[in-house]
C-alpha cells in the first residue's frame, strides 16, 4: 500500500556523494565529474534559507548541505554538517576482524558476507535471527561498535511497537560525502521511516557514520560487524535486510551490493556513481536493484565516461547483467514531464532490476503531486520482498 505521507521538512542537499579524489587507499577511477565541489541543487529549485517549499525542497536551516564548497575527498567545508560529523582522517585498514569492545560482533572477514538474501522467491517466509525471543538490551540512538580496531559510531531507530518474537525488516542508511549518521536520521532515513509507519511494516533503521568525509574499504568491516551485531541482539528477518543512501551513501550502497548479495536482499542507490568510490572484487552474483539518477546530475552523472563505463547507466547494465535480465539496446530515460522508470525485462526470478531517470539534479528529493517520488518508489521496490 502506498503511504499518502507528504514530505514536509524534506531538504535539498547541497552536498553530493562522487568526490573528485580517490576515497581510501584503493579507489577505483580518476577523475571524471564526480562530486569535485559546488552545490547540486534540488530538482525544482532549492530554497537558499528558512522553510522548504511545498513544491521543490529548501537547504538551510540546519539541514544537510546548508551550503560551502566542497572540498574533494575530504571534509566538506562550511557548516554542511549539521552535527559535527565524523572524525577527519584516521589509519585505512584494510582488514575487516573486529577488535573486541563495545558492541563487537566478533569481527568479520569481509569477504562478501554469509547471510540468507540470496536465491530467494518474492514473499517467503521470514526466517528469524538470533536475537529473536531475547529481551531487547538495545534502546534507539547513538551508539558505537569497534570495527577494524576503530570504534565506529551509527544511529539506530528501533520502534516504539518493538515485538523481540516478530522479525523486523533491517535497512542499512548510508549519508552522503563529509555528512553525518544525524543528517540521515533527520531526514526519517531518506524518509523510509514514515512510510514504514504508515504502512504497519515492522522496521528497525541503521545510519553507519563514516571515518572522514567518505566511505572506504574498512566500512565494508562494518556493515559486517554490524549487521552480526544487530542479528545477535534484534529481531530482524535475515532475509529482508536492505541498503540505500544518497550520492556518496549510493556509491556504498553500490560497492557492497557487489560482494555482499548474501545479506543483502535488495538495495536502492540514490544517485550514485561507480567510480571514485573503492569496490572490491565483483562476485557478479544476482541483487534486486534500483537506482535513480537526474539527467542534470552533473555530480554523479547518467554517463560519465563511455569508453571506461563510467556513469549510472552502467551501473544498470551490470546489474541487469547480474540479473539475467534481457538488456534492450537503449536503455528509456526521461525525455521530459515526469520521472521515467524502466523495469528491465525476463530478470532472474526474485531479482527485480529498474533504473529511474528525471529532469532533476543531484539530489534524492524530487517532488510530483506534493509528494517525493524517490522515496515512494523505493519503498515501494523494497516492499516486494
Amino acid at each position: 500500500m502506498k503511504s499518502s505521507f507528504a514530505l514536509l521538512g524534506a531538504v535539498a542537499l547541497s552536498l553530493g556523494a562522487c568526490s573528485g579524489e580517490p576515497a581510501g587507499d584503493d579507489a577505483q577511477g580518476t577523475g571524471g565529474s564526480a562530486e569535485t565541489g559546488g552545490a547540486p541543487a534540488a530538482s525544482g529549485g532549492a530554497a537558499a534559507g528558512g522553510g522548504p517549499s511545498a513544491g521543490g525542497s529548501s537547504s538551510g536551516g540546519g539541514s544537510p548541505g546548508s551550503g560551502g564548497a566542497q572540498s574533494s575527498g575530504g571534509a566538506a567545508s562550511g557548516g554542511a554538517n549539521p552535527a559535527g560529523g565524523g572524525a577527519a582522517g584516521g589509519a585505512q585498514s584494510t582488514g575487516g576482524a573486529s577488535s573486541g569492545g563495545s558492541e563487537s560482533s566478533g569481527g568479520s572477514d569481509n569477504t562478501g558476507g554469509s547471510g540468507e538474501g540470496g536465491g530467494l522467491p518474492l514473499g517467503n517466509p521470514p526466517v528469524k535471527s538470533a536475537g529473536c525471543g531475547k529481551p531487547a538490551t538495545i534502546m534507539s540512538g547513538k551508539r558505537s561498535i569497534m570495527s577494524s580496531g576503530q570504534d565506529r559510531s551509527y544511529i539506530i531507530d528501533i520502534p516504539n511497537n518493538y515485538d523481540e518474537n516478530e522479525p523486523h525488516r533491517l535497512f542499512y542508511t548510508s549519508h552522503w560525502i563529509g555528512s553525518t549518521s544525524e543528517a540521515v536520521r533527520d531526514q526519517d532515513y531518506y524518509f523510509l521511516k514514515p512510510l514504514a509507519q504508515a504502512d504497519g511494516v515492522r522496521a528497525i533503521f541503521v545510519a553507519p557514520q563514516s571515518d572522514g568525509a567518505t566511505w572506504q574499504q574498512k566500512d565494508h568491516a562494518l556493515f559486517d560487524d554490524l549487521l552480526a551485531f544487530v542479528k545477535e541482539n534484534l529481531c530482524i528477518d535475515t532475509t529482508r535486510v536492505f541498503a540505500t543512501g544518497f550520492s556518496f551513501g549510493g556509491m556504498i550502497t553500490y560497492s557492497l551490493s557487489t560482494n555482499h548479495q548474501q545479506d543483502i536482499r535488495a538495495a536502492v542507490g540514490i544517485a550514485p556513481a561507480n567510480y571514485n568510490i573503492w569496490l572490491p572484487q565483483k562476485t557478479r552474483e544476482p541483487i534486486a536493484w534500483m537506482h535513480t539518477t537526474g539527467l542534470q546530475d552533473g555530480t554523479c552523472p547518467w554517463v560519465n565516461n563511455e569508453g571506461a563505463k563510467q556513469g549510472a547507466k552502467f551501473i544498470a547494465i551490470e546489474k541487469a547483467e547480474d540479473n539475467g535480465c534481457k538488456i534492450p539496446a537503449e536503455i528509456p530515460i526521461h525525455t521530459g514531464g515526469n520521472h521515467v522508470c524502466y523495469e528491465f525485462e525476463d530478470c532472474d526470478p526474485g531479482y527485480p532490476t529498474r533504473v529511474c531517470t528525471f529532469g532533476g539534479g543531484h539530489t534524492n528529493i524530487d517532488n510530483e503531486g506534493g509528494k517525493n517520488w524517490i522515496a515512494e518508489d523505493s519503498w515501494d521496490f523494497f516492499m516486494r520482498f
